[in-house]
């Protein structure tokens, strides 16, 4: 554990994991000091100040330099100029979830991925709490990490969603169960739009694992195949448990003339019948038996995973149903920030959908949608600032290619567009940040618009 007490401690970025990082180091009997390039909402100003946790905004001054050492929130890029004079100054930069792992005594299970890592983080706390076992749900997914690692204990599981941003600066984090879904091209604005620098910060998260620990990962992945082929050639490797949607492993999971086989230790297991499973679709099979292999490496009995498996529905924002509407289901999956996992949605249906795509680009190549909007997709109403680069690079292969200046008349359009029995699809493929306070914002505002028809 890094001794933290007395020390002049300097965390950048003001919002919900910075907030939560100073209040814990101040607990811990260090000297945080926050600093923040942009405002800082007066609600998060205000909890700073009844701690007595000195903090400044709109910018960062000399005593934001003269840390320790930086801890960075995941919205501060490590391109900026307050990472870079850390690292100039050869002092450490750690993230929140490093920092809250100091002082976690429950194993953690860790999943990431470029898409689905929300939804198997709360399908192994569906998961947790069917089969009775106390746990704690945080990071990524909504709640930071270092507000709950004072509650953790020995036979309590700490169940984290990472982003590659939470895993750029980790140096001791180490999970008991590693889980990386797939790695596909994201956030590339924060990665100097190299490919190899943002799958090199997802594959971190088996960083510090040995014999003893456990590595999930999805076979079908070429990036992650050739990673647990690298691990084997190392001295201290976790347990490999791959899952694959396409061939049988050795260890881990797959489908065999329809049911859902788990293979462990050279034993194979009849798990169910994929049909069962309660959420539709390749990308949530895989989902499910990445959350299978974890609990099964929990040593969480069979009967609980089926239960889990069939009764899980699904997370808000996430291919979230929010009105049959005049015969046209109106679905939120504002959760699709990037372009894989527009694709993964569209693979759901086999209707005629009308897209509403756009935000804030992150480097995107719109082309990988090609196919499925040929097959699915007879109108796209491009939003926020990717508007331009949508019409450039899909103008011509959709029929029919509108622009809505807010979501409400974003989904006007649509309505206008749809016919009885298609689907009326909000799956962005970009940050909301350019519109929106976040992606929930996003698909609030989607569901307020489809409510209001």
């Amino acid at each position: 554990m890094m001794d933290v007490k007395n020390r002049h401690i300097v965390v950048a970025g003001a919002a919900r994991s910075g907030i939560a990082v100073a209040l814990l180091l101040k607990r811990k009997g260090s000297v945080p000091f926050v600093t923040d390039s942009g405002p800082i909402e007066p609600g998060y100003a205000e909890k700073l100040k009844n701690e007595k946790i000195s903090f400044e905004e709109n910018g960062h001054s000399g005593r934001a330099l003269e840390g320790d050492f930086l801890v960075l929130s995941p919205g501060v890029p490590s391109n900026s100029a307050i990472a870079k004079s850390y690292q100039n100054q050869k002092k450490q930069v750690f993230s929140e979830v490093e920092v809250a792992s100091w002082f976690c005594n429950s194993p953690i299970i860790a999943v990431t991925g470029s898409n689905g890592k929300t939804s198997v983080a709360s399908w192994l706390a569906h998961t947790w709490k069917l089969a009775g076992r106390k746990y704690i749900l945080a990071g990524n997914i909504g709640t930071a990490f270092s507000d709950h690692v004072e509650q953790t204990s020995p036979e309590k599981n700490v169940l984290l969603e990472i982003s590659s941003f939470q895993l750029d600066h980790i140096h001791q984090f180490h999970p008991e169960i590693s889980i990386i879904l797939n790695i596909t091209p994201d956030h590339l604005d924060r990665y100097d739009h190299d490919f190899d620098n943002y799958a090199s910060s997802k594959l971190k998260i088996t960083k510090n694992q040995n014999q003893a620990d456990w590595f999930i990962y999805n076979v079908d992945d070429p990036i992650l195949s050739n990673h647990a082929q690298k691990l084997v050639g190392e001295d201290k490797i976790p347990n490999a448990l791959a899952f694959s949607s396409t061939q049988e492993v050795a260890n881990g999971a797959f489908v065999r003339n329809g049911e859902l086989i788990l293979k462990l230790n050279n034993k194979e297991e009849q798990l169910m019948h994929i049909g069962e499973i309660g959420l539709s679709g390749q990308h949530n099979l895989q989902n499910g038996m990445a959350t299978a292999l974890a609990a099964r490496a929990s040593e969480i009995r069979n009967e609980f995973i089926r239960e889990s498996l069939k009764t899980f529905e699904g997370v808000t924002h996430r291919l979230e149903l929010v009105r049959n509407f005049q015969g046209v289901r109106y679905v939120n999956d504002s959760k699709a920030t990037n372009v894989n996992a527009v694709w993964f949605a569209l693979d759901s249906y086999t209707v005629p959908v009308v897209l509403i795509l756009g935000g804030r680009d992150k480097g995107n190549d719109y082309s990988i949608l090609i196919p499925q909007i040929r097959e699915k997709v007879h109108t796209i109403v491009a939003i926020g600032e990717a508007r331009e680069k949508i019409y450039d690079q899909l103008g011509e292969i959709v029929p029919h290619l509108l622009e809505a200046g807010s979501m409400k008349e974003a989904v006007k359009l649509a309505r206008k567009s749809a016919k009885r029995g298609e689907v009326v699809l909000l799956s962005p493929a970009c940050s909301s940040f350019d519109m929106f306070k976040n992606f929930e914002d996003r698909g609030n505002a989607f569901k307020q618009a489809v409510l209001e028809l």
